[in-house]
C-alpha cells in the first residue's frame, strides 16, 4: 500500500465515524490534534498558531475604513447627497469584502497534510530511483530510510525530503511550518497579519484579501482628498477644517506601500507560478520552474481550479490514547540518526534495544572481519590496562574494541592480510 493510500484511508475511517455516538474512550480529534492549531466551532474553524493577531489586522483595517463610511455618513444630509450616497456604499462593500477574505484566509485549512504514527513500508521508503546520502532512522524500527528521494513532476526531477516529525515524505512543493507544526500542501509562507500558513487551500482568498485591502486604501486616499478640494478656496484652510481626510490621507498613503508592494509580488507569482518559498530558496526567476504553465495557464490554476478538500477531518472521533489519528510527535531529541527509544552507549560505542539486547551498527554490518586473527585481538586485550570484567563482557561481543584500540587492530588485520598474499605468492 503506497503512502497517499494509507492516507486516503484514515481520512475515509475518520470521517466515518462522525456521526457514530462517542465512548467513553474517544475524542474529537481537533482536541488531540498535535499541531499547533487553534479551533473554534467544535473545529470547523481552523486557525493558526497566532490567530489572536487577527485583532490588531482588524483593527487596522476597520478603524480607518469605518472612520471613512462615518465621514461620508455625515456629508449625506448636506448638499452632497448624491455624490455621498454611493461613495458611502462602495466603500462600505469594500470594507465588507476586506473583511470576508481574511476571514476566509486566517479560520480554514490550509492544506495540512495528514501526519503518519506507523513506519514507513518498504515500498514508500525505497521508491526511488537516486538513494540518498543521508539517511535516518525509522520510528519504530531498525529499517532506515533515505532522507531525500526524487520524484517526476512535468518531466523534472524533483527533490522531495522526508518530515520527521510527521513522518512522511512531503509532496512536492509541500513544506513543514515551524510555526504551526504542520506540513502544508504547496506552502506559500506563515502570514502573521493573518495569523495562518498560506498554502493550498487559502492561497487563493489571501490574493483576494491584499488585493481587497490595496484597493479600499486607493479608494479612501482619493475620495479623501476629493473631499478636501471640493471645499473651495484654500488647501491649507480646507485641510484645517477637514482633519479627519488628512489623517486618512497619510495613513492610506503608508499603508499602500505595504499591501500594494505585497500585492504586486504575488500577482508575478502567479504569473510565473511560484510560491514564496521557493521564490527565496529556489530562484525560479533564475533557474527552470517545473511547475510553470505559461501566464494564462498559471492565472487559471489559481483563481479558476476548484479548491481540494481537506485532507484532515478535524471532527471525527479518534480514540484518546491513538497515535494514529492524533498524529506523530518527534521531538528534537528523536530528530537525527538516533531514535529517543534507543538507549546509546556513547562511551561503548554500543547501541541497545530496549530489551537491552545489543545491536551492531549497519556500519559494522558491511564489514569483513575474515582476515582479522582472534589471537591478535586476545594479545591486546591481555596487554591493555582493563580490568578482567570489561576483557570478559569483550569476549562476548566480537565487535566491541577497547578504546584506542581499533585502528590498531584494523592496522594490523591489513598487516595480516598483506603478509599473507605476500607467503602465498612467495610460494
Amino acid at each position: 500500500m503506497t503512502m497517499l493510500g494509507r492516507k486516503k484511508s484514515q481520512v475515509c475511517d475518520s470521517s466515518s465515524s462522525i456521526d457514530d455516538p462517542p465512548k467513553s474512550n474517544q475524542e474529537r480529534l481537533y482536541r488531540v490534534w498535535k499541531g499547533n492549531n487553534k479551533f473554534l466551532c467544535g473545529g470547523r474553524l481552523v486557525f493558526g498558531h497566532d490567530g489572536a493577531s487577527l485583532y490588531l489586522t482588524s483593527f487596522l483595517i476597520g478603524c480607518p475604513a469605518l472612520t471613512f463610511c462615518i465621514r461620508m455618513l455625515v456629508t449625506i444630509k448636506g448638499y452632497q447627497a448624491r455624490y455621498s450616497y454611493p461613495v458611502f456604499t462602495a466603500g462600505l462593500i469594500l470594507t465588507v469584502l476586506d473583511f470576508i477574505f481574511l476571514f476566509l484566509t486566517s479560520g480554514r485549512d490550509p492544506g495540512i497534510i495528514l501526519r503518519n504514527s506507523t513506519p514507513l513500508e518498504l515500498d514508500e521508503a525505497f521508491d526511488t530511483s537516486t538513494p540518498s546520502m543521508e539517511w535516518v532512522n525509522n520510528k519504530g524500527s531498525s529499517m532506515k530510510i533515505p532522507r531525500i528521494k526524487d520524484v517526476p513532476v512535468n518531466g523534472h526531477t524533483v527533490k522531495v525530503k522526508f518530515c520527521d516529525t510527521c513522518l512522511l515524505y512531503r509532496p512536492p512543493r509541500a513544506s513543514h511550518c515551524s510555526i504551526c507544526n504542520n506540513c502544508v500542501q504547496k506552502f506559500d509562507h506563515h502570514c502573521p497579519w493573518v495569523g495562518q500558513c498560506i498554502g493550498l487551500r487559502n492561497y487563493p482568498f489571501f490574493i483576494l484579501f491584499i488585493s481587497s485591502s490595496t484597493l479600499l486604501c486607493i479608494y479612501v486616499f482619493v475620495f479623501s482628498w476629493i473631499n478636501l478640494l471640493q471645499k473651495g478656496g484654500n488647501l491649507w484652510r480646507a485641510m484645517s477644517h477637514d482633519v479627519v481626510s488628512v489623517i486618512l490621507i497619510v495613513y492610506c498613503f503608508i499603508a499602500v506601500w505595504f499591501v500594494g508592494g505585497l500585492t504586486v509580488f504575488h500577482v508575478y507569482l502567479i504569473c510565473t507560478n511560484q510560491t514564496t518559498y521557493e521564490n527565496f530558496r529556489y530562484r525560479y526567476d533564475k533557474n527552470e520552474n517545473p511547475y510553470t504553465k505559461g501566464i494564462l495557464g498559471n492565472l487559471k490554476e489559481v483563481f479558476c481550479s476548484r479548491i481540494p478538500p481537506s485532507m484532515v477531518n478535524f471532527r471525527a472521533w479518534v480514540l484518546k490514547d491513538d497515535d494514529t489519528a492524533m498524529g506523530s510527535i518527534a521531538s528534537e531529541s528523536e530528530r537525527g540518526f538516533i531514535s529517543s527509544k534507543e538507549k546509546f552507549d556513547i562511551e561503548m560505542g554500543n547501541k541497545f534495544t530496549k530489551d537491552g539486547n545489543m545491536l551492531v551498527p549497519s556500519i559494522l554490518q558491511k564489514l569483513d572481519y575474515t582476515g582479522i586473527d582472534d589471537n591478535m585481538k586476545k594479545k591486546n586485550l591481555d596487554s591493555s590496562g582493563f580490568n578482567d570484567d570489561l576483557k570478559r563482557k569483550t569476549s562476548d561481543q566480537p565487535f566491541l574494541f577497547p578504546i584506542g584500540q581499533e585502528i590498531k587492530n584494523s592496522k594490523g588485520g591489513s598487516a595480516a592480510r598483506v603478509n599473507s598474499v605476500s607467503d602465498k605468492r612467495t610460494q
